[in-house]
């Protein structure tokens, strides 16, 4: 192919050089003056090609730099090296400043003589103004990360070492800058977080989840100990490639001191609030129970007295058992206030219940009261101990009557709550009401509004811990002059509903059986033993668990009858050792309290709750002994 003439290829770059705008391309003599000029000169410069060519290309510089020598001296560096290139001020033809980069480059002839130079400008003046408002930024932002006192600001490279330190780091950790940076950041956590990998989780974390948040003990340089509020957020380029993480700390030890504080004051006032409430427990209990031992001492030195009438000992023996059934009962709200008693729950259908309780209620109650029922007929079922539930809603009714002393209305009600899957079972009556102060203390044991010698207090504390202990709340509002309304919430049971079943204990023959029976009260030890024996059963008697083992070590029986709470080995824990060793003995526990249920015993092992009789016992041993059951 035919080469383009010379003359064809200079007007080919004539185009190329006039067709660049962005960039002033223009050629300068020997002697620095302009010899040539392209559009972009133009616009960069302002002036026209007649106006500009022949002129010194000095023409363009600051007159500083002009006084200065720069003009010459880049001509002189591109003339001994063959090349300048550098950035600096120029002018316009208006007078106006603008940032320049600059390259001159030295045109030789065939022997190497400098003929001129070709000139190439840019305007930067943009560029620069961003990247010196970007440096502006980051300096104000230095200066703000470094003026912050109270957060320890800085950052960490990939592996968690740290690459900067503000003065906020250095005043709470206590290291300078010069000691830190470059230092791994689990420096500053304790002994125990290092060896259990606190550090390596924190990076795991922020760097997986976006953060790692966490309050927790950290060490000085000094190496005392604070309380620390830790964020850690990953860094990452405009690739997407982490590049470190961002931490900051905050020191919150006296946060947490105060919170601490707050919380020992408040555990204070609950204790004091708890000595208050035993106070007047404890005074209640004195109180009740002197009137029940009197009627059972007196009672009991009566039939020591001779020559008395049968007549005059069924009496006095039917006080005794009458006596002792109220100091259950009593015992019973009492237990189920502390949530100790032992519940026996079943599934039901409340409105049922309601409906013959409210009858009750009525004939019981009179003619000045007018009791109504009001039932949700879509009722779901719960699962409760009916007698508790009963002897709530009895407690419940009584407050009512006696809030109305000329009569008034009573209603029951109950109620499904969606939101939150339980049942309502509500006691509404148009009494006087209660004032803010009472309604705060009615569910204490033994707080009373009512006269000395017409209430204990522990109806409500009844409630409460029946409510509590079958896995709901009592709730109650009232204000005066406007009547109360007290709510039993229970959950709702899932569970089919159960058939009553006769709970009269069967007469079973337990003649000749073998019971080791371990109890560690002498008294109750006793009248267990002459219980038992009573039925006909071979009793032996241990004081202890220890005791009882070494009894089974040398003799074998047919049932196991512990108590459960007794010092040292617990009754739990001699049932499974024999349940261990022994394991086709039948075995029977008994206790007053539910710790023992709590725990889970009850899952395993039957169980009689104190007190008992001949017919409590007689029944769970037909439970444990079934063969006996069907003798």
């Amino acid at each position: 192919m035919a080469q383009p003439s010379p003359d064809l290829q200079e007007q080919r770059f004539q185009l190329l050089v006039n067709s660049v705008v962005d960039y002033a391309i223009y050629m300068i003599d020997a002697d620095g003056t302009i010899a040539t000029w392209n559009p972009g000169a133009k616009r960069f410069k302002g002036y026209e090609a007649e106006e500009i060519i022949g002129k010194p290309y000095a023409t363009f510089f600051l007159p500083e730099d002009r006084e200065a020598g720069l003009p010459q001296q880049i001509l002189a560096t591109a003339a001994s090296e063959g090349r300048f290139e550098g950035e600096g001020w120029r002018m316009r033809k208006d007078g106006s400043r603008f940032w320049a980069h600059v390259v001159v480059d030295a045109i030789y002839d065939g022997d190497r003589n400098i003929v001129g130079y070709a000139k190439i400008t840019r305007d930067l003046s943009d560029k620069r103004d961003a990247e010196k408002a970007l440096k502006e930024s980051e300096e104000r932002f230095r200066m703000l990360v470094q003026s912050v006192k109270d957060y320890a600001i800085y950052m960490l490279d990939t592996d968690g070492r740290v690459t900067n330190w503000n003065s906020g780091a250095q005043l709470i950790k206590g290291y300078g800058a010069q000691e830190i940076v470059g230092e791994h950041f689990s420096r500053f956590y304790t002994e125990e977080d290092r060896a259990a990998g606190e550090p390596e989780r924190a990076l795991e974390t922020a760097r997986t989840k976006g953060k790692y948040e966490k309050e927790a003990w950290r060490v000085r340089k000094d190496g005392t100990r604070f309380w620390a509020s830790v964020l850690l957020d990953p860094i990452y380029d405009e690739s997407g490639e982490l590049t470190g993480y961002a931490k900051v700390t905050r020191d919150i030890t006296e946060r947490k001191k105060a919170e601490e504080a707050l919380e020992e004051a408040r555990a204070a006032l609950y204790q004091s609030q708890k000595l208050q409430a035993l106070g007047e427990l404890t005074g209640g209990i004195a109180h009740d129970f002197n009137n029940l031992l009197t009627v059972i001492r007196g009672s009991a030195e009566l039939l020591l007295r001779p020559g008395l009438s049968l007549e005059r000992r069924e009496r006095y023996l039917g006080s005794i058992i009458e006596t002792a059934d109220r100091a259950t009962a009593l015992t019973s709200h009492l237990l189920a206030f502390g949530r100790r008693q032992a519940l026996k729950p079943e599934v039901l259908q409340l409105n049922v219940r309601l409906d013959a309780f409210a009858e009750m209620v009525q004939r019981t109650f009179g003619s000045k009261y007018e009791v109504t029922i009001d039932l949700d007929p879509d009722l779901w079922l719960v699962e409760v101990d009916v007698t508790q539930l009963e002897t709530a809603l009895l407690n419940a009714a009584i407050n009512s009557r006696d809030a109305m002393p000329d009569g008034g209305t009573l209603v029951l009600r109950t109620r499904n709550l969606p939101e939150s899957n339980e049942v309502s079972i509500e006691v509404e009556d148009s009494g006087e009401g209660m004032s803010p102060e009472v309604v705060e203390r009615v569910f204490e044991p033994f707080f009373t509004t009512k006269p000395v010698g017409k209430g204990t207090g522990l109806g409500l504390s009844q409630i409460h811990g029946f409510a509590a202990q079958t896995g709901g709340r009592a709730e109650i509002t009232s204000r005066r002059g406007e009547g109360t309304r007290l709510s039993i919430i229970l959950p709702r049971s899932h569970k089919a509903e159960e058939e009553d079943e006769a709970a009269e204990a069967p007469s079973l023959p337990f003649a000749g059986l073998r019971v080791l029976l371990v109890e560690d009260n002498e008294q109750v030890r006793h009248f267990a033993e002459h219980l038992l024996e009573e039925m006909q059963c071979d009793v032996t008697s241990a004081d202890s668990g220890e005791a009882a083992l070494a009894v089974l070590a040398k003799e074998s029986f047919d049932l196991l009858f512990t108590d459960v709470v007794m010092p040292g080995m617990s009754g739990i824990e001699l049932a499974n050792r024999v349940r261990k060793d022994f394991p086709d003995l039948p075995i029977l526990l008994a206790s007053g309290y539910s710790e023992e249920v709590v725990r889970g015993a009850a899952n395993k092992f039957r169980m009689v709750s104190k007190p008992y009789g001949f017919t409590s016992i007689s029944q769970a041993f037909g439970e444990v002994i079934p063969s006996r059951a069907a003798a």
